[in-house]
């Protein structure tokens, strides 16, 4: 099963100014959740981006932030509770009308919904704690998740790995960024494959 861009979406969880120092070569996961974040808007993925307790750690890196969406403060570990599943669904469209509302006839068509993506693609710090608990709170609401290894961290490489044993265990898919961008594209006949190397390289 291959990742579709088309029922695509990432989440880059909790890349902040103050906690990046922190964990182990940090800089190197940054840069690769930038090269998600920046081939995400090449290729018309929602960006969805999380901050822990902003007050004490500060905002998400720039490069980041600039490429979210929305971004979502939160205090519990996992964003779920802090509202990822509405960032994540298009709205709910009104349907019907009230007894005062124009006849059947005279209204205008609804627009049609924004069709929803159940696939994330996900990415973050700290591996063990927030990335953890959100992604297998995400699994447990059934949505398809992805999880991109080498832009996430942990203040320890241990943490980390054990992080991704128990994702792997819970269902979730471990991939890297390179296998998620060449998914996305599928081909080098892609208008944005060009770009999206360049990104890589």
């Amino acid at each position: 099963m291959l990742l579709d861009v088309r029922d695509s979406q990432l989440v880059l969880v909790d890349y902040q100014s103050r906690l990046m120092p922190a964990i182990h070569e940090g800089a190197q996961f940054l840069a690769n959740a930038v090269r998600l974040a920046r081939m995400a808007r090449l290729m018309q993925v929602p960006v969805c981006g999380t901050e822990q307790n902003p007050a004490k750690l500060g905002p998400n890196d720039p490069a980041v932030r600039e490429h979210c969406h929305k971004t979502l403060s939160k205090m519990d570990f996992s964003a779920v509770g802090a509202g990822l599943l509405d960032c994540l669904r298009p709205p709910v469209r009104p349907t019907g009308g009230n007894a005062r509302s124009l006849p059947r006839h005279l209204q205008k068509p609804a627009a049609p919904a924004a069709p929803e993506r159940g696939t994330v693609v996900i990415a973050g710090c700290e591996a063990h704690v927030c990335l953890l608990q959100t992604t297998l709170e995400l699994i447990e609401q059934e949505v398809d998740v992805w999880v991109v290894t080498d832009a996430c961290g942990s203040r320890t490489e241990r943490n980390r790995d054990a992080a991704f044993d128990r994702l792997a265990g819970a269902g979730a898919e471990l991939v890297t960024t390179e296998m998620v961008a060449f998914e996305w594209l599928r081909s080098a006949e892609h208008p944005v494959f060009r770009d999206v190397q360049a990104l890589i390289k």
